[in-house]
């Protein structure tokens, strides 16, 4: 059976970028615990091509490295800094040069980082809707982290942890291994003698 990939993706172009250590660390967690490799990357990571970029095959070949392992994942941890209330210009330029059809289905956990507890809607009115427009499947739990919950660029917050750990479990009806069986005999025996 094939490795599973977790692609982490911070729409940030800070360096260091706490929402980049969000994504690293959520991305670790959920790697740990379903066996998954992990590929992680930023805006800073798909350089000068993105902001030129009329389609995905203008990016330069390291971004479409990193775009692709985003559309080959099998589960995406999608976080971004709150920019005037809502997601950066970049980060929605990326969104808007991938055909809606390429996440559908695939499960996202989305996050985000801003100075207060006041960003915290932001995942509920900007990135929600925008990754239920691809038909992704969205967990419930999303993740604001504060300035507090971080130590530099480290996640300290120990709510904010466990928020991500609970998210993270959302990520098992999409990633547990299914154990496909064949139907015990003996359990429907008394059920088709019935019939």
């Amino acid at each position: 059976m094939p490795r599973l990939n977790i692609t982490g993706f911070a729409g940030s172009l800070s360096t260091p970028s706490r929402s980049r250590a969000l994504v690293e660390t959520a991305v670790g967690l959920a790697s740990a615990r379903f066996g998954a490799a992990s590929h992680v990357f930023d805006l800073n990571d798909l350089g000068p091509s993105l902001g030129t970029a009329r389609s995905l095959g203008d990016l330069d070949p390291k971004a479409l490295v990193h775009v692709s392992a985003l559309l080959r994942a099998d589960a995406l941890v999608i976080a971004s800094p709150v920019e005037k209330g809502s997601y950066g210009g970049l980060f929605k330029h990326l969104m808007d040069l991938i055909d809606p059809g390429l996440l559908a289905g695939k499960p996202v956990l989305l996050a985000a980082t801003g100075g207060g507890d006041r960003h915290a809607l932001m995942i509920e009115h900007h990135l929600r809707p925008l990754f239920a427009y691809f038909d992704a499947q969205v967990l419930a739990t999303g993740v604001h982290a504060a300035e507090r919950d971080f130590l530099g660029t480290r996640l300290a917050g120990e709510a904010t942890r466990a928020r991500l750990v609970r998210a993270v479990g959302q990520l098992a009806p999409f990633l547990s291994p299914r154990v496909a069986s064949e139907p015990d005999a003996a359990v429907f025996a008394p059920i088709l003698r019935a019939l």
